[in-house]
């Protein structure tokens, strides 16, 4: 096992990998912009090194910076945690050849699974259900675009190859605005994402977004921890998610989740990763891998009892995973806010100082934050400052459950968005299970009417 490990990342990640770390008799090596001087995990860290100014790209994406950090602190491995360099195969390379460990899967997984091509054609050869589509990149040739098109059926979405974060997608409902919007999406994906290559989908009308979370060694050992529903968004972006999904039969959560572990074996996957899937009409389509721990992750934690960050530490010091699939159970439902400096309807974000700062407690109920009173949340990034989970017996119980917690939280000096949140878990769709990924969106635009 590893002495020292070295947190590539900032706020409640940080903070949950570090308390992983503890655990585990670890120490933690915390790196810092100077706009998180101030946060709690660097008052916690047995070692803490500035890596720059407050701007991501001179500090949290800075990889000469990061390695020198972990150079000078003999660290022997990196956790990247999500966001910022935990889905680059070119920082999981360097750190590699800078003989650390990377905590996470191969430079080469990162690869395949980041292109959304290579990583559907990987699906399709592994057994996993995909969306109807392209076959691969979309050629050059307009006729030739307009017969794939007619061929899956209109309405039809523009992905972006290298996209994610829900960018880099143009949904197309007539032939006559197709071939124009796969120039427009290519334009983008040049400048977004280095990569202009686009593929087309058949667009699902009113899908919901359902996930599988993966575990797999380095001995060919894989297993899947039961799945998340992560259908509250707005604009691609989670606001609440949940497991396990409502109202889905097991043996078809259980025949997907199978194929998933199954891919994982095909591919060499190893780490913590999550398989993500349009659900609709009783049938699941990937979308795309996360080759990450995902912000969600603490819903797993709680229905299946397995600590997700320790595994991940686990497995990249080589360990065998410590159970079968069979002796995976999923108790219990547990739901998660996310909880957001920013105003709860307009969306704008709220940094500033906290001048009252009191989470919710008691039994079920567990607040992931690097929050305290008198923190200054600073503007230079996402807006995402804690989540408040809670767990019960059943999801009626853990709706109950969660609005007692939503109800004794306060938060005063900056605008959060648990008074959205308050709203959401009365709502009589988000209550009966089962809304799609557009009804927040929908749910809004008649609230402003």
């Amino acid at each position: 096992m590893f002495k020292k490990i070295l947190i590539a990342n900032r706020g409640e990640i940080a903070l949950r990998i570090q308390r992983a770390c503890r655990e585990m008799g670890i120490k933690a090596v915390i790196v810092y912009s100077e706009a998180d001087r101030e946060a709690k995990y660097v008052k916690l860290a047995d070692e803490a090194v500035c890596i720059g100014p407050a701007a991501s790209s001179q500090s949290y994406l800075n990889m000469p910076a990061i390695i020198s950090a972990a150079e000078v602190t003999d660290a022997e491995a990196i956790h990247p945690g999500y966001g910022f360099l935990a889905e680059n195969a070119d920082f999981a390379e360097r750190v590699e050849k800078s003989g650390f460990v990377f905590i996470g899967p191969s430079p080469e997984a990162i690869r395949m699974m980041g292109d959304k091509v290579s990583a559907k054609q990987a699906m399709i050869k592994s057994g996993v259900p995909c969306v109807p589509g392209s076959e691969g990149v979309l050629p050059e040739e307009p006729k030739e675009i307009i017969r794939i098109a007619r061929q899956i059926g209109y309405p039809v979405i523009i992905k972006a190859a290298g996209g994610g974060g829900g960018r880099g997608m143009r949904v197309v409902h007539t032939e006559a605005a197709l071939v124009n919007a796969v120039q427009t999406t290519r334009t983008e994906a040049a400048a977004a994402f280095d990569n202009p290559a686009v593929y087309m989908e058949k667009f699902l009308e009113n899908p919901r977004h359902v996930e599988i979370q993966v575990l797999a060694d380095t001995h060919r050992g894989a297993v899947w921890l039961g799945e998340r529903d992560c259908s509250m968004q707005r604009r691609h972006q989670k606001i609440i998610e949940e497991a396990p999904a409502p109202g889905i039969p097991r043996r078809i959560i259980e025949r997907v989740g199978d194929r998933c572990a199954s891919a994982c074996k095909k591919i060499g996957y190893r780490g913590a990763g999550t398989f993500e899937f349009l659900f609709e009409k009783g049938e699941f389509h990937f979308i795309e891998m996360n080759t990450r721990v995902q912000v969600e992750h603490p819903v797993t934690e709680l229905v299946t009892g397995i600590d997700i960050v320790q595994m991940q530490i686990r497995i990249a010091a080589g360990e065998k995973l410590p159970f079968t699939q069979r002796q995976i159970e999923v108790r219990g439902h547990a739901i998660e806010c996310r909880v957001n400096a920013e105003d709860p309807y307009k969306f704008t974000p709220s940094p500033g100082r906290i001048t009252t700062w009191h989470m919710p407690g008691g039994p079920g109920v567990r607040v992931d934050s690097h929050v305290y009173a008198n923190y200054s949340v600073p503007p230079n990034y996402d807006s995402m400052i804690g989540k408040i989970i809670v767990h019960a017996d059943t999801r009626e119980q853990a709706l109950a459950r969660m609005r007692t917690a939503l109800s004794e939280t306060v938060v005063e000096g900056i605008q959060t968005n648990i008074p959205l949140h308050a709203e959401l878990m009365v709502d009589a769709k988000f209550v009966e299970g089962g809304t799609s990924i557009h009804y927040l969106e929908k749910w809004l635009a008649q609230r402003r009417r």
